[in-house]
């Protein structure tokens, strides 16, 4: 069985990630997951300069998942690049930083660091921050704003670089083309839904934003939708996620149209969620006797 895969140059040796700001810079995981055993390791947003987050509580339980406010809680690049990167360049595996940012300048910084990593095979851009600018709309609910900030980023990057886009927008296909034009090597997707839980007994909201973003099982019908929009929209590579748990839930995403798949929520379920997937992935190509993973690539028409 041949379960590596191509994204934009990057070969993975299966196509099993981590979402983004669920799996910490591996560090934190380490003691439960193999991370020579994953396809690469998404690490949790990186600024320019360290990010507190927001207030607290800023997590809460819903059905079928979860919400959350971190407000991207980082160190900074510059901690980030002294501390994380050399603990994960110990490990088999690609190393994919997400960056984040409040403008077009805060990712060029950071962007403009990572270049000088060879450790770093690619950049996961969150496009779901929003933009001071633009009176915090986020970059990825605007056509024009997501093509602005990924032809800026394109010019500066070393790696390739994938646009994480936001389900929280009219059109995912249009916001999928405009990344795609504007020169994104592949994108991932989905990034959290906008939600928010009330407390009726204290008749206050659950989270201290307000609103949060819902993650978790309860999204994945949504998030393989939109896989599948975006996937036949563009021809470069897509990477799905939401609500993963299992690897009958991952190879969904893969005949929808992704070329990988990332594990989000579950890591806080249970640590072993991504080798578990790796496992049954295998496990289902040995049943069903498919001897390439990228056979089943979009082989859902």
């Amino acid at each position: 069985m041949n379960t590596k895969v191509n994204l934009a140059g990057v070969e993975l040796k299966n196509p099993v990630m981590t979402a983004s700001g669920t799996f910490g810079s591996g560090m934190e995981y380490s003691d439960f997951v193999d991370l020579n055993r994953l396809g690469a390791v998404v690490t949790k947003g990186v600024a320019n300069v360290p990010w507190p987050g927001n207030p607290t509580p800023r997590v809460a339980e819903v059905y079928g998942g979860m919400l959350n406010a971190i407000g991207l809680q980082n160190p900074g690049i510059d901690v980030f690049l002294e501390r994380d990167i050399p603990f994960l360049k110990q490990f088999d595996t690609k190393i994919i930083v997400n960056v984040c940012g409040k403008t077009v300048e805060d990712y060029l910084e950071v962007v403009e660091k990572l270049a000088q990593e060879s450790a770093v095979s690619m950049l996961e851009i969150n496009v779901s921050c929003p933009n001071v600018k633009e009176g915090a709309i986020a970059f990825g609910q605007k056509a024009e704003a997501l093509y602005h900030i990924t032809e800026q980023i394109r010019k500066k990057a070393r790696q390739p670089i994938i646009m994480k886009l936001s389900p929280n927008v009219t059109d995912i296909a249009e916001m999928a083309r405009a990344a795609e034009a504007a020169g994104a090597d592949a994108l991932s997707l989905i990034n959290t839904l906008t939600g928010m839980k009330i407390d009726i007994h204290r008749r206050c909201f659950a989270l201290a934003n307000k609103t949060g973003g819902m993650s978790g099982p309860a999204i994945k019908p949504v998030a393989v939708r939109m896989v599948y929009q975006a996937a036949h929209a563009v021809k470069i590579p897509v990477i799905g996620m939401g609500g993963i748990a299992t690897a009958e839930d991952a190879i969904e995403f893969i005949l929808a149209g992704a070329t990988a798949v990332s594990v989000g929520a579950m890591n806080f379920v249970d640590p072993c969620t991504t080798v578990k997937v790796i496992e049954g992935i295998e496990a289902y190509m040995r049943d069903y006797h498919v001897e390439k993973i990228t056979d089943l690539i979009g082989a859902v028409e």
